[in-house]
């Protein structure tokens, strides 16, 4: 009867505080219960992730059924735009290391400031990107590989997309900033409105419905960003209204050129950190397309999507360790920082196990919802089971690599990058698809040997302990 009574409690323990999250209350997590911590602030951070997956699934979902040439042209320029999402990602870790430090050390003022700079660094950035992406779209899909006529057809999709990497930033970015500061419910819900909204546009503008026309892939390009934007406009509404304890004034605007240069220390190894992984990624798909063809190409990237739609949340649960280490080491306790990555580690590792049997047993009928291509769809299980493989040692890579950027060491985890993905993966990489004639499934391979190595190196440095010592 106890253990009923004690099971029943545990149960309305953990409602209570998955009700909490999502209401985005307040809440110290610099004290008491570090499981507590972690449920309110990774119940968001899962869900909203979860919901930033589901713009990749969406878009391939639809355009699947225009054709390989389609799916090829949103696989590579996704592949393309990784790279913006490197950037996004590498400016969003500044500003979460800086604000959680700041709002840990209860100094909410210096942590709006923080936030505002990294957005107007941001802008800067933002310009070139879509310059480039607007003005060479179609030499970028060249270069990855696509044959003419995926060209012909999809360099209006590339083009908006480039085109549109402000909103993409800004998403990021600004959620990280709203991550850092722990309300991390506004986040999730910037995601839930722009992901509504591009589920409603993307099958509307590709086939056109009554007076609206079909416009194909240049709809698909045209809902993603449109959805992101309404997204962007409700982070910032929420801003300027202060509904959390970063809250934009005017003063913010106003150039801090100290703290300016602190970011850009913290952001610029970042944003290399993950432009060298996205990197990686953009050259495995090119030598997927070039040792497998289309099909091979199409059936890697209706794989990659499925990746993509579990990874991005366990990188919401890790997002979770980088708040926790940033708020106590700005708290001075670096114990309890330590304490809350092991155990968030931990769940990841759980959550992960779950997800590769189910991309190992099940690979085929998953990738059946988005292809009926019979070349297409070998390729895809092939990819799916072999990359999903090694799912329990992403979800422990990723929370010690965030850990280290939430202390502010975006140094270390660069180069942890740099050794496992340059100087590893692509070389191994190339090695099984050329040289030992494996073809696309040498790159498949590569991978997760590659996530696995990296995942140790992470653990070992993490437990080292020099992470403690960053100053921000």
């Amino acid at each position: 009867m106890s253990q009923v009574i004690t099971s029943s409690n545990k149960f309305f323990t953990l409602w209570s505080l998955v009700k909490r999250s999502l209401r985005g209350e307040q809440y110290d997590y610099t004290q008491g219960s570090i499981r507590h911590a972690i449920i309110l602030l990774a119940i968001p951070m899962i869900l909203e992730l979860s919901l930033e997956s589901v713009f990749a699934v969406v878009d391939m979902f639809f355009v699947g059924r225009l054709g390989e040439n389609a799916i090829a042209t949103v696989g590579l320029t996704e592949s393309v735009v990784t790279i913006v999402y490197s950037i996004a990602i590498g400016l969003s870790t500044a500003a979460t290391a800086m604000v959680a430090r700041r709002v840990g050390e209860r100094n909410e003022e210096e942590a709006a400031y923080a936030g505002m700079q990294t957005i107007i660094l941001s802008l800067f950035v933002t310009i070139v990107i879509s310059a480039l992406g607007i003005v060479f779209a179609p030499e970028i899909l060249q270069i990855m590989g696509a044959k003419p006529e995926v060209v012909r057809e999809g360099a209006v999709f590339t083009r908006i997309m480039l085109g549109g990497s402000v909103v993409i930033i800004l998403l990021f970015l600004i959620n990280g900033i709203f991550r850092g500061a722990g309300n991390a419910a506004i986040a999730m819900r910037s995601l839930w409105l722009a992901s509504i909204c591009n589920i409603v546009l993307c099958p509307l503008l590709i086939y056109g419905l009554g007076p609206i026309p079909s416009l194909g892939l240049k709809g698909a390009a045209i809902a993603t960003t449109i959805g992101r934007g309404v997204g962007v406009a409700y982070q910032c509404y929420h801003l300027l209204k202060g509904s959390s304890s970063i809250h934009i004034k005017a003063r913010h605007l106003r150039l801090n050129w100290p703290l300016m240069k602190t970011l850009v220390g913290i952001a610029w190894p970042a944003t290399f950190q993950f432009l060298i992984a996205s990197g990686s990624w953009v050259v495995l798909a090119a030598l997927v397309a070039k040792t497998g063809g289309t099909a091979a190409s199409a059936g890697y990237q209706v794989a990659l999507r499925n990746v993509v739609f579990f990874i991005l949340p366990a990188w919401g649960l890790s997002n979770a360790a980088a708040t926790l280490v940033g708020q106590n080491l700005g708290a001075n306790q670096p114990e309890r920082a330590e304490k809350s990555v092991l155990l968030t580690a931990k769940y990841n590792a759980i959550f992960m196990t779950g997800v590769m049997l189910l991309f190992i047993f099940f690979a085929g009928p998953i990738i059946s919802i988005f292809t009926n291509d019979a070349e297409v769809h070998q390729t895809g299980t092939l990819a799916l089971r072999i990359i999903g493989s090694g799912y329990i040692f992403y979800g422990i890579g990723m929370v010690m690599v965030n850990a280290l950027n939430g202390a502010g060491d975006t140094k270390t985890p660069t180069l942890i990058n740099l050794c496992g993905f340059w100087l590893f993966q692509i070389p191994f990489a190339f090695l099984l698809a050329k040289w030992l004639h494996l073809g696309a499934m040498g790159s498949f391979i590569a991978i997760p040997v590659a996530e696995t190595l990296i995942a140790i190196a992470a653990y070992i440095l993490f437990k080292k302990g020099k992470w403690k010592t960053v100053v921000v």
